[in-house]
């Protein structure tokens, strides 16, 4: 079988193996920081925080909006590093570059 039909599967199962998991359960998800912030008032009622926010965010949807906005510019960044860096320059022989001359022996 093919390596990558076998990674696809690989990322297919992963991907669903956790709803399977926790299907018809207490499947919800919550962030580090509520977590925390629950934890603490948890561990010490009278807790004060000692900063706050600038802004916060009308409603969770725009919160939630901002964090997969911050993630995809993220991802981009990442990908497009990736991509300029195993890029051939453009002033040089595709058979210049040593990953395509050493693909070429092959």
């Amino acid at each position: 079988m093919n390596k990558n039909v076998v990674m696809i599967l690989a990322v297919v199962a992963l991907a669903i193996l956790p709803l399977v998991l926790h299907h018809g359960g207490d499947a919800e998800f919550s962030g580090a920081d509520g977590q925390a912030e629950e934890l603490i008032t948890e561990i010490q009622p009278d807790y004060e925080p000692w900063f706050t926010a600038i802004w916060e965010p009308p409603s969770g949807e725009i919160e939630s909006l901002l964090f997969a906005l911050q993630a995809a510019l993220g991802a981009g960044l990442v990908g497009f590093y990736f991509g300029r860096r195993s890029a051939t320059p453009k002033n040089q022989e595709p058979d210049a570059h040593p990953l395509a001359a050493k693909h070429a022996q092959h």
